[in-house]
């Protein structure tokens, strides 16, 4: 795959950082493409599969994002019936988990994200990744 290659950083930190996730977005989503899947909607696949059954507002503390993101992503996979309700009826807080139809996307999506996991460590090398994620996880606690 072939990806816009731009050297013009700014002297704004925000703006490097803001396009440098665009550009690994759009990665990580093409090699979802053929999932039907975006890198949010594949992402809280994952979360599910890792900590099902869950409530949204726990999936969302997982996941480190707001609640109503959450639930806007979840939408479409719901209606795909990747994704279900399994609380008891009229409960206050919703209980989901995979379907059969939502283990088997994840898992198409799971090669994918390996596939673009391996597209990035050879583009910027393992060592080089170590150093970008302890410089992230030292952007986050900021």
């Amino acid at each position: 795959m072939k990806y816009k290659k731009m050297n013009n950083s700014s002297p704004c930190h925000c703006l490097n950082i803001r396009r440098a996730s665009q550009n690994l977005t759009e990665i990580y989503g093409n090699y979802l493409k053929d999932t039907g899947l975006s890198v949010s909607q594949y992402s809280i696949l994952n979360h599910l599969k890792l900590f099902e059954p869950i409530s949204v507002s726990d999936l969302a503390k997982k996941m480190r994002l707001d609640r109503t993101t959450v639930v806007r992503n979840l939408k479409p996979l719901e209606d795909k019936c990747f994704v279900e309700d399994i609380s008891k009826k009229n409960a206050r807080n919703r209980k989901l988990k995979l379907t059969e139809l939502g283990i088997k996307i994840h898992k198409k999506g799971t090669r994918s994200w390996i596939d673009a996991q391996k597209y990035i460590e050879t583009h910027l090398g393992k060592e080089n990744l170590e150093i970008l994620s302890t410089l992230l996880n030292k952007v986050e606690s900021i």
